[in-house]
């Protein structure tokens, strides 16, 4: 009896531990990703950017540093104690001379407001770098997402021809078993496998060294077996007039924005150099007591001063001169990088248009008739009525033709992603 029940509680107890490890999540599953995954877990985990980030947070707390005031100053000073007093009585401190003394420099010409201010402008350019950073880094991702999903779709392909090549194969069996074909055409035809065979390896060296890529973007730790991503792997011919694109351009571009941050700053940095080429006073007061004046009205006294520097030779001048030339340097780079967004967006737009242009005879005709044209060849060699020749030929034609349409879809969406890149917003999804 006791036996049975002990034998009853470990059955129970296995079953409660299978069910347990069935419904918990397997550590082992494979995790697959849309582009807006692996955007969000490049934003919240990319090194690069983060490091970036805190850059940003630096310079907002220069800004509190910019804006401190002086420290005021405290000066204590003591003087006429007696080392060989009268009578003989050493009495140190009875003629002591005790001065507590403060003072203040006080800076003019808003010198504090205009540090503020530069250091503001410098956080904001910081801050549009940064975004410029996240902008190159999202086009790498992106390009990594798409290279994934096309070595993906070069794999599928090269499986599906190595699927269809092997029925061929089958088929090719069989009509030298009925003698339709000689040892040495079936040999050529068995031998041509390993072609198929490599490209399967290619592909999936490719699709690996695609997903370790992206991967290191988003600081995934995961197998690479059990990584994988998905995603739209199309094409669309919607694209805007070029000078749509130039505008969203010139108003999104954080590069562009930072060089026009850049000039403001230089301007504050000139008015800041003239102000510190002005006097600051400091002012200065102090409390004396001296127990061993003879007149009884002066054993407690108060001063002050006004110290004023005469800047006769240093009056900041090569500080002014550099700042106003900065002000020239940095309207020449802003210019500069205007006219290279232009320059990015036509060649970017060229390139994308010039990439739909061969797309579109490749889905409104190539594919197809290089599809049709592989199982025409393909039921006539079955039959006798095309030669061994015709079949490879033909079959040779339907990969390069698939494959090269494939590629052109992935510099598609490449290009679509660098599109974006340099109008500095989504506009192709």
């Amino acid at each position: 009896m006791k036996s049975k029940y002990i034998f009853s509680l470990t059955e129970n107890i296995v079953i409660i531990a299978l069910g347990l490890a069935l419904s918990a999540p397997s550590a082992s599953a494979q995790q697959t990703l849309t582009w807006e995954q692996v955007k969000a877990k490049f934003e919240a985990a990319n090194p690069a950017l983060r490091a970036d980030e805190i850059n940003v947070q630096e310079m907002q707390a220069e800004e509190i540093t910019a804006f401190l005031r002086p420290n005021p100053q405290f000066t204590f000073s003591a003087d006429g104690t007696q080392l060989a007093p009268h009578g003989g009585v050493w009495q140190p401190l009875s003629g002591t001379q005790y001065q507590p003394n403060f003072s203040y420099l006080h800076e003019r010409d808003r010198k504090r407001e205009l540090r503020r201010e530069s250091a503001k402008e410098g956080t904001q350019i910081t801050a549009s770098q940064h975004e410029d950073l996240e902008r190159n880094l999202l086009f790498n991702l992106r390009s990594m997402f798409v290279q994934t999903l096309e070595a993906k779709a070069v794999l599928d392909l090269a499986k599906a021809d190595v699927e269809y090549y092997d029925k061929i194969i089958d088929i090719s069996r069989d009509r030298f078993k009925a003698g339709g074909i000689a040892q040495i055409d079936l040999d050529r035809i068995e031998m041509l496998r390993v072609q198929y065979e490599a490209e399967i390896e290619t592909a999936t060296i490719n699709l690996r060294t695609a997903k370790f890529q992206l991967m290191q973007l988003i600081n995934e730790r995961t197998p690479v077996d059990k990584f994988d991503v998905a995603g739209t792997f199309d094409w669309s011919d919607a694209v805007r007039p070029l000078d749509d694109y130039d505008q969203i351009a010139l108003d999104n571009r954080p590069d562009l924005r930072a060089a026009i941050e850049t000039i403001q700053q230089s301007d504050t940095n000139h008015k800041l150099a003239v102000a510190n080429g002005s006097t600051d006073p400091t002012f200065g007061a102090w409390y004396t007591y001296n127990p061993s004046f003879n007149n009884p009205n002066d054993k407690q006294t108060i001063g002050l001063n006004i110290s004023i520097p005469l800047r006769i030779f240093d009056r900041n001048q090569g500080e002014k001169k550099r700042t106003l030339l900065d002000i020239d340097r940095s309207r020449s780079a802003a210019d500069e990088a205007k006219a290279q967004v232009f320059n990015d967006v036509d060649s970017t737009y060229e390139q994308l248009r010039s990439n739909i242009a061969l797309l579109k005879p490749y889905k409104d005709k190539y594919r197809d008739q290089a599809t049709r044209v592989r199982d025409t060849v393909t039921f006539s060699y079955e039959h006798g009525a095309a030669s061994l020749m015709d079949f490879l030929n033909a079959q040779s034609d339907y990969r390069v033709v698939q494959l090269a349409y494939v590629q052109l879809v992935g510099s598609y969406l490449t290009f679509a992603g660098q599109l974006n890149l340099v109008v500095g917003q989504e506009v192709i999804p």
